[in-house]
């Protein structure tokens, strides 16, 4: 508890030392209008993200901000259908800022991206780095938010059923992907296989996408990658809205209702919402029903804080439970169809976080402290649970951001978190133990006219004690301790070869300690199949990176290539002993691959648009049957066709499109064979439709429709990540055809 109170201490001189409530003010207004017939837009959203100040467009065109800090700062202007306008603004000497958008092309659009050491633009990131933007978001269908990301370039899920899955970026996944959300790294049970992460997805207005051991702000668990979940704007000031918004999915008869309440009075924010989600067991056409798919989902989250020109502070509150089944898999024996499943779970899952950003010159100070309990119970067929685990996370992140200092911006920090996991039932997988994390790094970018260069190091300090445990009068678990170092860094540039052109290239090496499960695990783990034993003498995984990247960009065609080549020491994986007896052990690693984007805009409402992905990853020094690292994702092929009829409609209906897809999952024979781990999957192609519309009256939004199938053929498959390819009575397969409709309905107040 000693590094606890340090941690609150410091977050409490941090708090009172760098506010300042007298900060200066200004303003700064403006008129945005369309290229083509110099209209004024109305409803386009004016943003600043460093400051989570925004609003809208008026009827006039015309925005409005009355209250902002004398920096300089970056702001960015975006509308349905058009380019996203990013611009750098000096507020000493600017008042008065007007803007001319372009409708979508091929053109890669501007992003702003944090997951690196603060805000900077993607396309000068040497880091590869995508973003799953609001109505994209919208407009996927999906059962959760990892399933609603997966079909990005380089992003798989490891599913179990329709309601749990685990992200997966360039063939690594669990412990080796920090998921950030409400500011802080998300912490539950995430090394187990059986259940997903504890997010509401109708609270994530975004997504940002790390590939690759290149984020310096988190430490250990970063190795393949960074999902950062960004939460909806603050409101304009003065103004409050509500939405209402509604699901249905056929397959698993879902049903998916939200409602959230938003606003800004004088710069007193708050945002709440409540959703709630219910799906029973799924089906395909080899079995009507899979028994133990269903889930129960119900999620409270809630935003107050203040907006100032000394910066802001928001306290974000969130409690998620869901009530997931676990599938078996059992046959009956005569005839093959699946038995119905009794096991389930309850995982409950509450977290505080208070996020806080102070101006210091035209720099800011960023300090972020939050806490977590996750509560995971499984049960067989009664009311008392067998194995139940309580986790407790305070997370902590306090940094400097620079302002530019000529070509320089730099950035300055400490983060880490404290954790202690309580064993609460009868039945044990993993001892009770106490983690503590702290890790201090430096980063900094160099721009010239063409040449971005930059680099950061890190340096991390983990220690984990494991406390003994007697089962029965048999030692369980034995009392051990392990402390963990490491120095993670990387190094890149991107260089504008013309204008149309950029070159990236950048090197970064990661940094993993063991978990508890790979260390002191002893257990049955229900739902996976296996009796699971840790090995206490692992040593940390250590990762040396590549990344080479093109972009093209015209008004259209563009097309961006992504290769990397990633060697791991120290890999650590399950290895199949007896039976259904798995040890952790570790050897060396490496995986090369990458991802191809293609758009191309041949007319003015049409895209089509291809993406592919490939992932080659092997163990070294193995035997041929062990040479491949399990659980890789085999090579995908997405392609999609959309045809905008309504882009800026002025009558009923507005933003109306429609969309052909399909995605290509190639052979994966590249197997780990050794004990029967895995088998070959063989290839499948998966056909989508999607169509959707803004309705209108009077010029204002009703509501917005969007219309879903997917699997449309009804193909009978069972993907190379699904865990349910293992189960006890022969493969369970993945969900057959689903049609869906989403409603949105917002409520101007």
């Amino acid at each position: 508890m000693k590094q606890l109170y340090f941690l609150l201490s410091l977050f409490s001189v941090v708090l009172t030392a760098t506010a300042e409530p007298l900060a200066s003010k200004t303003t700064l207004r403006g008129i945005i209008t369309d290229a083509v017939d110099g209209q004024p837009v109305v409803g386009a959203s004016v943003y600043f993200p460093d400051l989570k100040q925004g609003t809208t467009t008026n009827a006039q065109g015309e925005y409005n901000f009355k209250s902002l800090p004398v920096i300089k700062t970056t702001i960015q202007v975006s509308y349905v259908g058009h380019q996203t306008i990013i611009e750098s603004v000096n507020l000493h000497t600017t008042t008065t800022l007007d803007f001319v958008m372009h409708e979508n092309n091929a053109m890669l659009g501007e992003v702003i991206v944090t997951g690196l050491t603060g805000s900077s633009l993607a396309d000068k990131s040497p880091s590869p780095v995508s973003v799953v933007t609001p109505i994209e978001l919208l407009q996927t269908p999906s059962t959760n938010i990892i399933d609603a990301v997966a079909h990005q370039p380089g992003v798989s899920q490891i599913t179990t059923g329709s309601g749990i899955s685990k992200p997966v970026i360039r063939g690594l996944g669990y412990n080796r992907i920090v998921v950030v959300n409400d500011g802080i790294r998300q912490e539950g049970q995430q090394w187990g296989d059986e259940h997903g992460i504890e997010i509401d997805p109708q609270t994530v207005h975004s997504v940002e996408i790390l590939k690759g051991p290149a984020s310096l702000m988190y430490g250990s668990d970063a190795l393949a990658g960074v999902l950062v979940m960004h939460e909806d704007p603050v409101m304009p000031l003065g103004k409050m809205a509500a939405n209402v918004g509604g699901e249905y999915q056929t397959n698993a008869n879902l049903w998916d209702y939200t409602v959230d309440f938003a606003g800004n009075q004088q710069g007193f924010v708050w945002n709440w919402r409540w959703s709630q989600k219910d799906a029973s067991e799924y089906g395909n056409k080899h079995d009507s029903k899979v028994y133990g798919s269903q889930f129960h989902e119900r999620a409270l989250t809630g935003m107050l804080g203040l907006n100032r020109a000394w910066g802001y502070s928001h306290l974000k509150l969130s409690a998620y439970h869901i009530k997931p089944g676990l599938v078996e898999g059992e046959r009956d024996e005569e005839t093959g169809e699946l038995e119905p499943s009794d096991p389930f779970q309850k995982i409950y899952h509450y977290k505080a976080a208070l996020d806080n950003s102070f101006i210091v010159g035209d720099g800011s100070v960023k300090a972020v402290v939050g806490y977590q309990q996750n509560r995971r119970q499984e049960f067989e067929d009664g009311d008392e649970p067998g194995l139940d685990f309580r986790l407790h996370t305070v997370n902590y992140d306090l940094h400097y951001q620079s302002p530019a200092i000529g070509h320089l911006t730099y950035a300055a920090g400490l983060s880490g978190m404290w954790q202690h996991s309580e064993n609460l039932g009868d039945e044990f997988l993993i001892p009770s133990y106490k983690l503590f994390d702290i890790g201090a790094f430096a980063s900094a970018t160099y721009s010239l006219d063409r040449l971005t260069l930059s680099g950061g190091l890190r340096y991390d300090n983990r220690h984990l004690h494991s406390y003994a445990l007697e089962d029965d009068g048999v030692l369980r678990f034995k009392d051990f301790s392990r402390n963990f170092n490491g120095v993670t860094g990387s190094i890149g540039a991107i260089y504008n070869l013309s204008d149309r052109i950029n070159l990236r290239l950048n090197l970064s090496r990661g940094f993993r300690a063991p978990t508890l499960s790979e260390l002191g695990s002893n257990g049955e783990h229900e739902g996976t199949f296996r009796y699971e034993i840790g090995n206490s003498d692992l040593s940390p995984e250590f990762s040396w990176q590549g990344d080479l990247g093109i972009d093209y960009s015209s008004e259209i065609f563009s097309a961006q290539l992504s290769f990397f080549a990633n060697h791991i020491s120290d890999f650590i994986f399950l290895e199949r002993i007896v039976d259904d007896q798995y040890q952790f052990t570790q050897g060396d690693a490496r995986l090369w691959g990458g991802e191809v984007m293609v758009d191309f805009h041949p007319v003015e409402p049409l895209h089509f648009e291809n993406t592919f992905s490939y992932v080659n990853a092997r163990q070294l020094h193995q035997s041929e049957d062990a040479r491949w690292l399990p659980f890789t994702p085999a090579p995908r092929w997405n392609s999609n066709l959309r045809y905008e009829f309504i882009r800026d409609g002025q009558h009923w209906l507005n933003n109306t499109y429609v969309s052909v897809g399909l995605e290509c999952y190639l052979k994966q024979d590249k197997v780990h064979t050794a004990n029967d781990t895995e088998t070959v999957t063989p290839s499948y192609t998966l056909f989508n439709m999607s169509a959707g519309t803004d309705v209108r009256l009077n010029g204002r939004r009703l509501c917005s429709i969007y219309l879903t199938a997917t699997n449309l053929f009804n193909r009978l498959y069972c993907s190379h990540l699904s865990r349910l390819k293992y189960a006890e009575g022969g493969p369970v397969y993945n969900m057959g055809r689903n049609i869906g409709v989403k409603v949105v309905v917002p409520i101007a107040l």
